[in-house]
């Protein structure tokens, strides 16, 4: 069983659906990404339910970066950034213990349970 992502113009994922092996042959047809993408009309692009490929497991909202052929998720708050691993990291590193919130407004973190 092999996962599928489809993309809209701007390689935003709008569909994840379950689909054939990628080794799997069925009347002729082994190109499975061509043909969901033929059959959505929309670009469809393999995605790893393991994160064995494309870095993660794509969901609907997440980009896909064709450069460097990985899925990345919605960037959670304006402020921050992606890093040259294509994670977003905070203008402010998360303390190392404890439970906490990112507060946008005031750029900082907050420990859970404190407003």
């Amino acid at each position: 069983m092999a996962h599928y992502a489809f993309l809209d113009d701007n390689n935003i994922v709008t569909l994840v659906i379950v689909g054939r092996n990628e080794d799997e042959v069925v009347d002729g047809i082994s190109d499975w990404e061509a043909y969901y993408g033929q059959v959505q009309g929309q670009r469809c692009v393999r995605t790893s339910y393991n994160n064995n490929i494309r870095k993660q497991y794509a969901g609907i909202g997440y980009t896909f970066d064709d450069e460097a052929d990985v899925f990345i998720q919605p960037q959670p708050y304006p402020s921050w950034t992606l890093d040259s691993n294509h994670d977003w990291q905070p203008p402010v590193p998360c303390p190392s213990s404890g439970d906490y919130w990112w507060d946008e407004e005031g750029q900082e973190w907050k420990e859970l349970g404190n407003s």
